[in-house]
């Protein structure tokens, strides 16, 4: 099996999102990790999984990055990572406001 992790020095984890349809905000975060493991050449049974710290995410306002830390939106009173698998995805529940 091989395992690939991200390198964090050459890597970003941005977003944009769409705000009141008018403009887009961009952020990212800062805090991150990454690995796929493989074990066929045409990665048919690879592995992926991903983790942002939610108190690293950066949108260049810290009024907004608050609001998006709280319940409201990424919930860091319940966890402080994002979820890590398509799974966990799956089932993590991210409010909006539409």
């Amino acid at each position: 099996m091989a395992t690939y992790k991200i390198d964090p020095d050459h890597s970003d984890i941005t977003f944009k999102v769409k705000h009141l349809m008018i403009s887009n905000v961009s952020g990212l975060f800062k805090k991150f990790d990454a690995t796929l493991e493989v074990n066929e050449a045409d990665l048919t049974d690879a592995k992926a999984t991903f983790e942002a710290e939610i108190d690293s995410i950066d949108t260049k306002n810290e009024q907004r990055d608050t609001h998006l830390k709280s319940d409201d939106f990424l919930m860091l009173s319940n966890s402080q990572n994002l979820p890590s698998s398509p799974q966990a995805l799956k089932s993590y529940r991210m409010k909006s406001i539409s």
